[in-house]
């Protein structure tokens, strides 16, 4: 029953065993596979070899070429029924034509092959790019994944043309036929292209890079809920189309990369070690400006996370309507938690002035009655 004839295919009978042994062959190499993996990866490990890097790319194409040698044994297995067809005519025979399409054995075999070359071709490129990587004094690793992802793309788009050739079709008359359909499709995803190379840019200028600070500027800021023209956030990861950004609430968020291309950003890790910040203080009026100035001083100095190499400094500013105007300026290391710096040294203040009866000014109001 097994070997009764099911249909065929040109001068091949294909029959109920010719299934059997395809899933056989594979589950097999499968399962081989899987040994051989796992064999590997404990003799390795046995003598502290590891597997990372070329390594690992070695150990893949090794265990995978199980697959090849299936793949031959399969084709090889349909001649248990067919044993006058020669191995040349089982894949020179064409299964399917259409027009100028010619779709034999030897050619789906032809078009995995090369898709298979274009791989290894991406994977020992990206060993290329890691070891360049890694021996240069300046580790730039986001730089080299957009390296290996434009290479990517231009491999497989020249693999998807060498296999339309393989298959006997014009690839002229392909493109000419498709302009249309790529118009709308250029149209269609403008934003991710135009995104895509926002990220190659920033990727690769290096203005902005994974754990600065930045300030993004932007008249209707979609990353703040009340629409702030300004918003501090961290750097996690720069990929091709998003950046992944934290703002300070502790919030993870996925930013399109035009985003940061097309407003204005200052980064507060990119130029200067040190930043000057400032808090403001207005106390009432008759109130010692010396004592005041003196204690706002010894505040910034006792406070381990403003820096101590650059003086800091207190500024009579305004005479207000309320009260006298001062401000601590103060130099600090461009910080995340600059804000928690801050409140630390009101705290202090606070105390102070309290110490030393010094008033904070509110606004006073002279009711007149004329009755």
């Amino acid at each position: 029953m097994f070997s009764n004839t099911l249909f065929k295919i040109g001068p091949f009978n294909i029959c109920l065993w010719n299934f059997l042994f395809l899933l056989l062959i594979f589950f097999l190499a499968f399962v081989v596979r899987k040994l051989l993996a796992k064999f590997l990866r404990r003799t390795l490990k046995s003598n502290n070899i590891l597997i990372e890097g070329r390594r690992e790319t070695y150990f893949k194409l090794f265990t995978q070429s199980v697959y090849l040698l299936a793949l031959y044994v399969a084709v090889y297995s349909f001649r248990f029924n067919n044993p006058n067809v020669t191995f040349k005519e089982f894949i020179n025979y064409n299964l399917l034509q259409i027009g100028a399409l010619k779709l034999s054995l030897y050619n789906v075999i032809l078009v995995v092959a090369i898709f298979i070359f274009a791989r290894i071709t991406i994977s020992l490129y990206k060993l290329y790019v890691g070891r360049k990587t890694s021996s240069s004094q300046n580790r730039n690793h986001d730089i080299a994944f957009v390296y290996v992802q434009i290479a990517s793309y231009i491999i497989y788009v020249i693999a998807f043309l060498l296999s339309i050739n393989v298959l006997g079709l014009d690839i002229s008359l392909i493109m000419t036929g498709s302009v249309g359909l790529l118009v709308g499709i250029g149209l269609g995803l403008q934003d991710v292209f135009k995104d895509t190379v926002a990220g190659i840019v920033l990727l690769v200028e290096g203005n902005i890079k994974v754990g600065d600070i930045v300030e993004i500027n932007s008249d209707k800021n979609q990353l703040n809920k009340n629409y702030s023209s300004v918003i501090i956030v961290k750097i996690l990861k720069i990929s091709v189309r998003t950046t992944h950004i934290q703002t300070r609430e502790g919030n993870i968020q996925i930013l399109p990369n035009s985003h940061l291309t097309q407003n204005k950003v200052e980064n507060w890790s990119h130029s200067s070690r040190l930043t000057r910040f400032g808090i403001q203080v207005q106390v009432e009026y008759g109130s010692d400006t010396s004592l005041v100035s003196k204690i706002l001083m010894e505040v910034a100095a006792n406070n381990p996370m403003v820096d101590s190499k650059e003086p800091a400094d207190v500024r009579l500013s305004n005479f207000s309507e309320s009260g006298i105007d001062l401000e601590l300026i103060f130099w600090a290391k461009n910080t995340w938690e600059i804000q928690d710096i801050k409140s630390n040294l009101r705290y202090e203040i606070d105390r102070l002035f309290r110490e030393n009866n010094i008033h904070f000014a509110y606004p006073t109001r002279t009711i007149i009655n004329k009755s």
